[in-house]
């Protein structure tokens, strides 16, 4: 009669868990990724999308336009003009005080002029300076933008693909409870368990399916921050790279790093830039010399018949215009220009020392990740056969399935360990190539 009960039980709890998890595995399916990139791929594209990127572009065009208004201040202001007007018969003679009638007629006139400062306080030579030490902090910004945008895509890229991963992870974590369910009902069927055996597996496998719809929701929303990162409304698969990278030469890493930092070299461009600001503001103490010259005509004749009869007015002016006193505004001028330079240097000498602080913390992570590598692996592998040997000792009676479910969570954590430690270590290597400014 118990042995009837056994049967009866087992058979109950082999039914219900089967028909549980494929209503489950039915019921929450990973949605299927409607795009596939690789790592290049899905730089190229983050590089086109990102806001960014985008406005880093857009400085770098700003700053080419001032570069060129800075050398077009030595250029001379051309400006070309021409009029025509046609008084009334009736005109007031300021001589006499009277009104008196003349014939009514249309003048026409027409001029060209240039105006060029001759000199102005160096301001110009100052402004020029300014303008090219500009471009290249647009220049450095740029491509610090670049460098920043694909460390974001390779660190979206490679929790993709670890998601992934741990998704099958959790699916072998599935299955080996699955088969602990079965030898758990076997045994119990056979008068060699307990019920709360069976009970016990069955809250395991419960926490193993729990365990995959979690993993399926971190992947989904991994593939859509992915997809998002390279500018689509969908979940993206990320592709992996045949090839392992290995540990980058470190020593020659700190050796460029403060030539090539794109941080670094942008802080000196601003430098420059606010120094030259300074000789900009000094020019206000100087006076400014100028020269204009134009040339006009002027005829009672339509200029499109004959200009034969048109009267020539030129004038060629010098200018000089000082100003000695104007309320303290160019000392003002002249401190926050200085105010502004200071600060350019403090931030450019903390800029270095934190690109070096950086890469020593990063290169420490780096060097921990490719070590831990070869640890989890071995973890692995131990945890595995301790599984084989523990499931065995338990098929035989020999041992507990308390001793079977901790080596199961020992091997689904290892195997957890060994997929975040490979991509820990990409991902840290993305942080120094966007340190560096380069690929390793």
């Amino acid at each position: 009669m118990r042995a009837e009960r056994r049967g009866v039980f087992a058979g109950l709890v082999s039914a219900l868990l089967s028909t549980g998890v494929a209503a489950q595995q039915k019921a929450a399916p990973v949605p299927p990724a409607q795009l596939q990139v690789s790592l290049a791929e899905a730089v190229r594209r983050s590089l086109d999308v990102q806001p960014a990127v985008v406005q880093a572009r857009g400085d770098q065009r700003n700053a080419g336009a001032s570069q060129r208004t800075a050398v077009g201040a030595f250029l001379p202001s051309i400006t070309l003009g021409g009029s025509s007007n046609k008084a009334s018969s009736n005109r007031y003679n300021s001589a006499t005080g009277q009104i008196v009638t003349v014939p009514s007629n249309t003048s026409y006139f027409g001029s060209v002029g240039a105006s060029v400062d001759l000199f102005d306080g160096f301001r110009r030579f100052a402004n020029k300076s300014a303008a090219s030490a500009s471009a290249d902090a647009a220049d450095a910004g740029y491509a610090n933008q670049r460098a920043q945008v694909t460390a974001t895509t390779q660190q979206l890229f490679f929790t993709a693909l670890a998601q992934e991963e741990l998704v099958r992870v959790a699916q072998a974590q599935l299955q080996r409870a699955k088969e602990e369910l079965q030898i758990a009902v076997n045994k119990f069927q056979a008068g060699a368990a307990t019920r709360s055996d069976t009970l016990t597996a069955t809250v395991d496998l419960g926490n193993g399916q729990l365990a995959l719809l979690q993993a399926n929701a971190n992947l989904a929303t991994a593939q859509a921050n992915l997809g998002r990162q390279i500018g689509v409304d969908q979940l993206v698969r990320a592709v992996p790279d045949t090839a392992f990278p290995s540990l980058p030469d470190t020593m020659r890493l700190r050796t460029e790093v403060l030539d090539s930092s794109p941080q670094v070299q942008q802080a000196a461009a601003n430098v420059r830039t606010a120094r030259a600001l300074v000789t900009a503001a000094r020019s206000q103490y100087f006076p400014t010399l100028s020269m204009s010259y134009s040339n006009g005509y002027t005829g009672l004749d339509a200029p499109w018949s004959t200009t034969q009869s048109y009267v020539n007015n030129w004038s060629l002016r010098f200018s000089l215009n000082w100003t000695l006193f104007n309320g303290f505004s160019r000392e003002a001028s002249q401190v926050s220009a200085s105010v502004t330079r200071d600060v350019a240097d403090a931030q450019a000498a903390d800029a270095r020392r934190g690109v070096s602080a950086q890469l020593t913390q990063q290169l420490a992570a780096l060097s921990t990740a490719y070590a831990q590598i070869t640890i989890v692996g071995t973890n692995v592998a131990a945890a595995t056969e301790a599984l084989r040997v523990t499931q065995e000792r338990y098929r035989l009676g020999a041992g507990t399935l308390l001793d079977l479910l901790t080596a199961q969570a020992n091997l689904t954590q290892a195997e957890v360990n060994q997929v975040s430690a490979r991509y820990n270590y990409l991902i840290a290597r993305a942080q120094v190539e966007a340190l560096v400014g380069h690929a390793l």
